[in-house]
């Protein structure tokens, strides 16, 4: 019969062995999901030993680089249900390090994520050169603006958590229509302006605005810089509104009138 002591640490050697192996399936399992293309327009390719173009059902693995060119759009689906968004100019990519929740790394440009939660919180992280956004569930929009590294994070549902990735100091609670800027060389905690409500119309304003120009550049106007429809007969451009006859019968105007 094993004495207690000898017992308590075989037990403990069990669970140890259990864990690690549970641990490492989790990590295989991690290592080969992969993000599937459900929706791909204009210029989007992957970094795999250089760059290749990307296909609707095409796949990104973990570590690879997601690239888009200046009419580049996708949509991406991973295993939870989940969702990212990759919008023109951007490079992004997928599950950069093979932790548990480390899901997207965005390096430039613009992401619009949705975390799949019907079967409870779903803990996803997607980091940037500034800031580390936690979170359990939510619909949200990343966007590193300059070289710098300059970050805004806006909810749209749910709630995440942000973190500089540089600077000490506490972190962030984003709410539904709360947006944040994370600057590279100052802490979140001193960060000021607008209320968060109405940074957040103002930058979804900008940012829909930014979006439909991208997705729908203006066109080239017609010669001479003339609108459709406006010029006179004979191409002189003439838009004078032609002065009107009087009616037959009109009495003719008074003297002095």
């Amino acid at each position: 019969m094993l004495k207690p002591f000898t017992l308590a640490r075989t037990v403990l050697t069990l669970l140890l062995a259990a864990s690690a192996g549970l641990f490492w399936t989790l990590l295989q399992a991690q290592s080969q999901e992969v993000a599937k293309a459900i929706e791909v327009q204009g210029q989007v390719s992957v970094l795999r030993g250089g760059e290749v173009a990307l296909f609707r059902d095409g796949t990104v693995r973990p570590q690879e680089v997601i690239v888009t060119g200046p009419d580049g759009h996708a949509v991406f689906q991973i295993g939870d249900g989940s969702t990212f968004e990759v919008f023109p100019n951007s490079r992004v990519t997928f599950r950069d390090t093979f932790g548990l929740q480390d899901m997207l790394q965005l390096v430039l440009g613009k992401i619009r994520v949705q975390i799949e939660h019907r079967n409870g919180p779903n803990r996803k992280k997607v980091s940037t050169p500034t800031a580390v956004i936690s979170v359990r569930g939510t619909v949200f929009d990343v966007a590193v603006e300059d070289p710098d590294g300059t970050t805004l994070v806006s909810v749209e549902e749910g709630q995440v958590d942000v973190q500089h990735r540089l600077q000490p100091g506490p972190s962030r609670i984003l709410n539904p229509n709360e947006s944040i800027r994370v600057f590279p060389n100052q802490p979140i905690a001193k960060l000021g302006g607008a209320s968060q409500g109405v940074q957040f119309i103002w930058d979804r304003i900008k940012s829909i605005a930014t979006d439909v120009l991208l997705r729908n550049p203006p066109g080239v106007g017609s010669p001479g810089g003339s609108i459709p429809g406006t010029s006179a007969p004979g191409g002189q451009g003439d838009t004078k509104i032609p002065k009107k006859n009087p009616p037959p019968g009109a009495p003719p105007p008074q003297p002095g009138g």
